[in-house]
């Protein structure tokens, strides 16, 4: 039976291997006409704007994510409690949603320019006011959306320093502000910085918001080329260049990892945490309640005011029907993954090889690779594969094949897999770190094999965290839009496609209603981890 498991293994890693093999052999073996074309016109703008896109939000993020974590883990004020929590709740929101909300509160018929131009007679070229529709709009919510990267990863790394580094600054004569930044921060800096590695990697990724705002990135350059001019060879070497950096960063956070041990130093005694003044406790709480209010609180109220008189009805038929897409692929997909993880763990744990900590160094990438970059990888190959099956049937034996793996769920279902398996394998990797080796080698000597082992002894004591794997996989499935976007099935909605089509349309109110359910679900994940986060409170 085990190598069932080796085969499992082996067919799991060569489905993550193939859009990168694909990716290549399309950009290499296509026509470079339209990809010059785009390197006179438009390329420079898409590498310039996506790197100041980057280093934009990387900054934000690192910014808000770093100080309120700081501020919630080592300082005492009123409401800390509840805000260390709600400091998480921005997970829950795609991007696009929040681009949806903002564009109905600061945009030109939006609530605050309709209201500032009712309180003062203005006309619309009697004063400036920022576009939201913008690099800085964008910018503006992909920070909101993705600083929980770094204030998760930061919170840890502060609760986990003893009070004594900290206090012994203290002692030497060092401020609360000199001893963050000489002491608390410098030990902390690898976690944030692998939590800003991940923002990299989002921010990448994203297309709802940035082609929504009409920012001019790799991602949307992909999705043109692919779309709009029909030409797969262009989408393909474009996205080659969006896999070499993705790659790149994957690299990074990695190294930040592996250099990340002397973060978290052995817990002596619980940090002290410092009593601030009144004047001092309401900056704090205005600083955290900053990202709580604009990442949550005013999106929120925009869509629900949006959805009321939006005339979408949850109830009909053709909205049962996108729910009923969307639960299925988010299912399904959370089904697949956390399986191929439960396997690619499992015999690295039994066999600590070279050859499985590769395949599961091969499966970790698609977390840093654009799902819109995995959809071109996969189609290019597979639709070859079937217009060549089809062409050879015809000639044969007159018989017509049509598209067997191009335009299906299977297809789709395998780019979700590539792309989120390393958040499954992280769930798993958490949970197996507490079950000793020695309960595996006592199920060994009892005479089970690896299946038996797996079925006896990890799966009822990984129960909670695969729960979570799975739970973590269907809401970034459901909130996923390029690679649905460009691989589903013909007709075939989801909630994400439906509320991206509507505000293409400029039809916002219409798009609120399927953007909160996608909300809504987004919550359960983040409420679990939030409860984790409440147990932890010291």
């Amino acid at each position: 039976m085990t190598r069932g498991f080796t085969l499992a293994a082996v067919v799991i890693t060569a489905i993550c291997v193939i859009p990168y093999l694909g990716v290549l052999a399309a950009a290499a073996t296509g026509s470079f006409d339209t990809v010059a074309h785009l390197a006179e016109t438009v390329l420079a703008r898409y590498t310039l704007t996506t790197l100041v896109l980057v280093v934009i939000v990387m900054t934000g993020t690192a910014v808000i994510g770093a100080s309120t974590a700081w501020l919630v883990t080592m300082t005492e004020f009123r409401g800390r409690r509840l805000i260390e929590i709600a400091l998480a709740l921005p997970l829950a929101f795609p991007a696009y949603v929040l681009a949806y909300g903002y564009t109905h509160i600061l945009d030109h018929p939006g609530i605050v320019q309709a209201t500032l131009r009712d309180l003062t007679g203005w006309g619309p070229r009697d004063y400036w006011f920022p576009e939201i529709r913008s690099l800085g709009g964008a910018a503006f919510v992909l920070t909101l959306v993705l600083y929980p990267y770094v204030y998760l990863l930061a919170r840890a790394a502060f609760a986990a320093q003893g009070a004594s580094t900290f206090l012994a600054a203290r002692v030497l004569g060092k401020t609360p502000v000199q001893a963050f930044f000489q002491v608390s921060l410098p030990m902390a800096r690898p976690a944030i910085a692998a939590g800003v590695i991940l923002v990299a990697m989002e921010t990448i990724a994203d297309f709802g918001t940035v082609a929504y705002f009409g920012v001019q990135t790799f991602a949307v350059g992909i999705y043109t080329s692919w779309i709009a001019m029909a030409d797969r060879a262009a989408a393909a070497q474009l996205a080659l260049g969006l896999l070499a950096f993705a790659l790149l960063l994957a690299m990074l956070e990695r190294y930040s990892r592996g250099n990340a041990s002397y973060a978290n130093g052995r817990r002596s005694q619980p940090a002290t945490r410092i009593v601030l003044s009144r004047s001092q406790e309401a900056r704090a709480l205005l600083f955290c309640l900053f990202p709580v209010l604009f990442g949550v609180v005013f999106p929120v109220l925009a869509l629900s005011s949006m959805a009321v008189g939006s005339g979408q009805d949850l109830l009909s038929p053709r909205y049962l029907g996108f729910i009923r897409n969307s639960l299925t692929l988010a299912t399904v997909a959370a089904v697949v993954t956390v399986s191929a993880a439960l396997v690619l763990g499992t015999l690295h744990r039994v066999h600590n090889t070279r050859l499985s900590g590769s395949a599961l160094y091969l499966a970790r990438l698609g977390y840093a690779v654009p799902g819109g970059v995995i959809a071109v990888g996969l189609l290019v190959p597979f639709a070859t594969f079937d217009n060549g099956l089809d062409a050879w049937m015809r000639a044969n034996f007159d018989i017509s094949t049509g598209l067997l793996f191009t335009g299906s769920i299977w297809l789709l279902i395998c780019a979700y897999l590539i792309r989120f398996l390393a958040a499954a394998l992280g769930a798993y990797e958490g949970g197996i770190a507490s079950i000793g080796t020695n309960m595996d080698a006592a199920a060994r000597t009892l005479g089970q094999d690896m299946p038996g082992m797996v079925r006896r002894i990890h799966l009822p004591l990984l129960r909670t965290s695969l729960l979570t794997a799975g739970l973590v996989v269907f809401v970034d499935v459901m909130k996923e839009l390029p690679a649905t976007l460009i691989m589903r099935p013909f007709n075939y909605d989801t909630l994400a496609v439906q509320a991206y089509r509507l505000a293409s349309d400029e039809r916002l109110d219409g798009a609120a209603v399927p953007s909160l359910v996608l909300v809504g679900i987004g919550l359960i994940p983040v409420i679990l981890l939030c409860r984790r986060i409440g147990r932890g409170q010291a």
